[in-house]
């Protein structure tokens, strides 16, 4: 029996990068064998264990054949007689197919090393065709590596657009590619996610909406980079120095999903795309299960992005109804994420990415005024029937007595 570390830890260890995960791989073993050590056996699909100890996972050595539709249609193979080469030949990328002994010697039977060097996401056999998940992955890795330099390299390209053609990530569940865009969305570089998935022709399967927003113009005055499907990959990369919360991001890539429905004569302009969006993002949220939170945030940045842009110029009476309409004053994180997000979309234009963006603040400053109105005099001074409108109205005051300070 001979045990191999695998996988990403390799790879992260020989790019210099944090260790998170480490697996196993267990070559010339028996489930029986395993047991007996102390290991406890998980899973169904194929034998994989935990160590007595660390609680690692130690799988067997194993190959696999492709025997129905989907990343879930292969039969498994694990025996004492499956090398470790005929193991690492299954996996996706040679990258991830390199393994290191107990001496720390690397076998690399793929040229996985080589890869690593030359920065290029390359599929390590054909099989890599036969599971659809790892469009999705390769796209993954195309954006938390991008900023290593790491590229698809055009056969693996290649592979990824037959997949797609061949009508295989129709076979994917909603659960399993909502893990993918979520790891997507956290990655240092969304963008890139979305880029390699309209290349490969996976961003039209799996997220119609965004990949609509291609070709659609906008106003060149407020949006230099004109094309909307360009500004949603702006957005995209300014959100990520903004915030790493996933409902942020989210909400930052599809607040204009509108836009791809305004009929073509009315273009450049989009009157309404803001209301629009939202029936389109629900649709998204329905069709990957999107969290909550997510979906929540998503629907308010749809409909209230364009009069936050607008806060400089509002009154008092104005910015308390931006505060009314995000809820701002019972869910005053959720406003905050909200604020992120429409930075994000005004940063996200060609030539404006450095940028202020002093509407945050003035809602900001405007939320704080409105919050601080001590409503217990009121309660004592009107009746129920006319406190809530007194409230309003002494919040309104508070914010206008704001916008007089800073004139």
């Amino acid at each position: 029996m001979k045990i191999y570390q695998v996988g990403g830890a390799v790879r992260d260890r020989l790019l210099g990068l944090p260790v998170k995960d480490t697996d196993w791989v267990v070559v010339g073993a028996t489930p029986a064998e395993l047991l007996q050590l102390g290991y406890t056996q998980i899973g169904r699909d194929f034998p994989v264990f935990l160590h007595p100890k660390s609680k690692q996972e130690y799988a067997l050595a194993r190959t696999e054949r492709k025997s129905g539709s989907g990343y879930t249609g292969f039969t498994v193979h694990a025996a004492p007689d499956v090398t470790l080469e005929q193991d690492l030949l299954r996996r996706d990328l040679t990258i991830n197919a390199i393994a290191s002994d107990a001496d720390g010697k690397l076998v690399d039977p793929y040229g996985g090393l080589r890869d690593l060097q030359a920065r290029v996401l390359r599929h390590v056999s054909p099989a890599f065709a036969e599971d659809p998940l790892r469009v999705l992955r390769v796209a993954r890795f195309a954006a938390r590596f991008s900023p290593l330099g790491f590229a698809v390299a055009p056969e693996t390209m290649i592979l990824m657009r037959s997949l797609v053609d061949a009508g295989e990530l129709q076979h994917l569940t909603a659960e399993r590619v909502w893990q993918e865009f979520e790891r997507a969305l956290l990655s240092s570089a969304p963008q890139i996610f979305l880029q390699v998935l309209r290349e490969c022709g996976a961003l039209k399967v799996l997220l119609p909406e965004v990949e609509n927003l291609f070709g659609v113009p906008q106003p060149e005055y407020f949006h230099p980079e004109i094309d909307t499907g360009v500004h949603t990959l702006m957005v995209a990369e300014q959100v990520v120095e903004l915030s790493t919360e996933l409902a942020v991001r989210f909400a930052a890539i599809v607040h204009d999903l509108g836009k791809a429905a305004t009929p073509s004569a009315q273009w450049p302009t989009h009157t309404g795309h803001e209301e629009t969006g939202v029936a389109l993002i629900e649709q998204v949220c329905e069709r990957l299960r999107v969290p909550n939170d997510c979906r929540e945030l998503a629907i308010i940045v749809s409909r209230q992005h364009t009069r936050c842009h607008k806060a400089m110029k509002h009154k008092a009476e104005d910015l308390f109804v931006t505060l009314e309409s995000c809820d701002a004053l019972r869910r005053p994180q959720r406003f905050e994420q909200f604020l992120l997000a429409c930075a994000a979309d005004a940063k996200g234009r060609l030539g404006l990415e450095q940028r202020a963006y002093p509407q945050a603040e003035r809602l900001r400053s405007a939320l704080a005024a409105a919050r601080a109105v001590d409503v217990a005099p009121l309660a004592q001074q009107f009746r129920k029937e006319q406190l809530g409108l007194a409230i309003r109205q002494a919040r309104i005051n508070a914010i206008s007595h704001l916008l007089e300070t800073l004139a």
